[in-house]
């Protein structure tokens, strides 16, 4: 059995880099994958408020069977991450007494795979949910409780570092000569084939999810609001079916999903300005008190204006905005507007 101080202190160092999130999650799987063991994962950044995943980062038997997987992990409501908040892991076959047929996911796709196990990992904080992760153990092989112990001490400081990272994509200066056309759409069927898509779709999806092989874009993002949907739909979870993603360049997108008569309509689409300073805030782990602050003076209001707002002195307006300074890494508040907005 590895030594948790050990596991903890290289899980911790991968932590502390200045990377970005997939190279984060593929750098802590590697350790993972060392120390806790398993055969395929998938890993999956998520909105913070509406916990609906949009960037994958998975290795799965076979990529064709993407859609169905995503569908009904979405549809399972047995170790669905949204009901993970309390314990960050979940093992599979300890939470079905060992009737892994208890699981529609298991049911309908992993028993074909040979799967024998599923860990399931939340990573979630009080500004929200950042991911969650499933590891999977094949030919018969199960997780033992000492290998959930070792996912459970490791997944807060993994939170904290996979917020760190999307709030440094805010960082990045979004090019101003960008195309802000409608929003790119996608249709897709009920079992999440696509039927049809407008021009240009497939650039931003083969950005979300890079290909190693150089193949055609996996529109994962769109699955995972459209399988938000079904599960809306079908009563297992309540959460809006959209989520945004960071694309590239300090650029977010926004993916809808909505019901167009029998098929699934899922818009692409730059993110609002209020919607990236919503996930601003969070990402840079603002409170209540100091969003709404951003709030107000992305609305244009003075220090004046703040403090009658917020029923607060001039002197207090101050600190609030000092301690935003700190925890955005900003020294103005122009350039706090400009990364909170994206102008």
């Amino acid at each position: 059995m590895a030594s948790a101080a050990g596991f903890r202190a290289r899980i911790e160092q991968i932590c502390s880099s200045d990377i970005d999130a997939r190279t984060l999650r593929l750098r802590l799987l590697d350790e993972l994958r060392r120390t806790v063991g398993f055969d395929h994962h998938v890993w999956v950044l998520t909105d913070p408020e509406t916990t609906v995943g949009a960037a994958p980062l998975a290795a799965v038997p076979n990529l064709a069977d993407v859609p169905r997987l995503i569908r009904l992990r979405y549809l399972t409501s047995l170790n669905r991450w949204t009901t993970l908040s309390r314990e960050p892991v979940a093992l599979l076959a300890e939470a079905t007494d060992g009737d892994l047929s208890r699981s529609l996911l298991w049911r309908e796709l992993l028993s074909g795979y040979g799967v024998g196990d599923v860990a399931s990992v939340i990573f979630g904080d009080r500004y929200g949910c950042w991911a969650f992760l499933e590891l999977w153990r094949a030919g018969g092989r199960r997780f033992a409780p000492e290998d959930g112990a070792l996912l459970a001490g490791v997944a807060p400081v993994i939170t904290t570092a996979l917020r760190h990272a999307q709030a440094r994509t805010f960082a990045v200066s979004t090019p101003r000569e960008r195309s802000r056309s409608g929003p790119l759409v996608l249709l897709l069927s009920p079992d999440l084939d696509v039927m049809r898509q407008t021009p240009g779709t497939a650039d931003p999806l083969r950005l979300l999810v890079p290909r190693d092989d150089h193949g055609p874009p996996v529109p994962a993002g769109a699955y995972n609001v459209a399988a938000q949907l079904l599960a809306m739909e079908a009563g297992v979870d309540t959460h809006p079916a959209t989520a945004r993603v960071h694309l590239a360049d300090g650029l977010w997108l926004t993916l809808r999903a909505a019901r167009l008569e029998r098929d699934i309509a899922v818009t692409i689409e730059e993110s609002t300005p209020a919607e990236r300073m919503a996930l601003y805030g969070r990402a840079c782990g603002l409170t209540e008190r100091e969003r709404e602050l951003l709030g107000l003076l992305a609305a244009g209001s003075d220090t004046r204006e703040v403090a009658e707002r917020m029923y607060l002195s001039g002197h207090t307006v101050q600190d609030h905005l000092k301690s935003v300074f700190a925890k955005t890494g900003t020294r103005s508040r122009r350039a706090l507007l400009s990364r909170a907005l994206g102008s």
